[in-house]
């Protein structure tokens, strides 16, 4: 799983730029989620996200890339992740996740979160809650870690431990991992969202890292649609995901992508953001 492949390893004002793309993630991201309603199309949201990137004077990460159609990646329900946007109208009830990339100066920015629409029924809200938890779990595990094979199983015990408080057992994606971030989208080292017999790399000042994880209703198995790109469950069970990046500083851990740096959240589970020098 942790190859061997060279890290790339951050300055302050590269983690700087990647700081200004990671608040235009979060703004596009902002976007969607206040303005979002029944019968708008998965286009729509599309739309709204380009907007914001282009007003911003960034780029999009996803599109384009390897031939991605769009700004955003938006799935639906038993789709994972790289749902291309489309008419797809949706519906109340439905589980939205949204992914979103930008480039700001060449670094990237990337992140994700996934919503019920309207009220929906509470195991589908209960798996989005399991799920945000994990990623923060796993951000957290930045902190006060040594080897990167401790995220994937900060990220393991939090869902169990969720799915425990709401008697589901979650699957957890395997075919899909966090990934190194920087000067391109995904660099080494992959994330795992599960643990590993690899302790993996040492976490270092310098790396920025995106942890998402991706949990299931069932089983975690997946397959790719005939659109090679968007993936479902092999059950057809509900499917969300949640994303930051996060960059490791000498006095700490920053969340490139979340407005305060991750400092609300963090504080919950006895983290402290570090201070992002100017």
């Amino acid at each position: 799983m942790f190859g061997r492949e060279r890290i790339e390893y951050k300055t302050h004002d590269q983690v700087r730029s990647m700081r200004s793309a990671g608040l235009v993630v979060a703004r596009a991201l902002e976007t969607v989620r206040e303005t979002v309603r029944p019968g708008m199309t998965t286009a729509d949201l599309d739309a709204l996200a380009a907007a914001v990137i282009a007003d911003a004077g960034a780029t999009p990460s996803f599109l384009g890339y390897e031939g991605y159609p769009a700004s955003l990646c938006v799935s639906v329900n038993d789709e994972v992740v790289h749902g291309i946007p489309g008419p797809r109208e949706l519906r109340p009830g439905d589980i939205v996740s949204v992914d979103c990339g930008a480039i700001v100066d060449g670094w990237h920015g990337d992140s994700a979160v996934s919503f019920v629409l309207g009220e929906g029924e509470p195991q589908d809200q209960a798996l989005v809650e399991a799920t945000r938890r994990a990623m923060w779990a796993g951000i957290a595990a930045l902190a006060t870690s040594e080897r990167l094979g401790d995220v994937g199983a900060a990220i393991e015990d939090s869902v169990r431990l969720s799915g425990e408080t709401d008697g589901v057992s979650y699957g957890i994606v395997e075919e899909y991992v966090g990934h190194g971030i920087g000067s391109a989208m995904h660099q080494p080292p992959d994330v795992p969202n599960y643990r590993t017999r690899e302790k993996g790399p040492r976490l270092r000042p310098g790396m920025c890292l995106a942890i998402e994880p991706m949990l299931t209703l069932g089983d975690r198995f997946t397959e790719v649609c005939e659109d090679d790109w968007t993936v479902v469950t092999d059950d057809g069970a509900r499917a969300a995901h949640w994303e930051h990046s996060v960059a490791i500083l000498d006095e700490g851990i920053w969340v490139l992508t979340a407005p305060d740096g991750g400092a609300a959240e963090l504080a919950e589970l006895g983290v402290r953001v570090a201070p992002l020098a100017a």
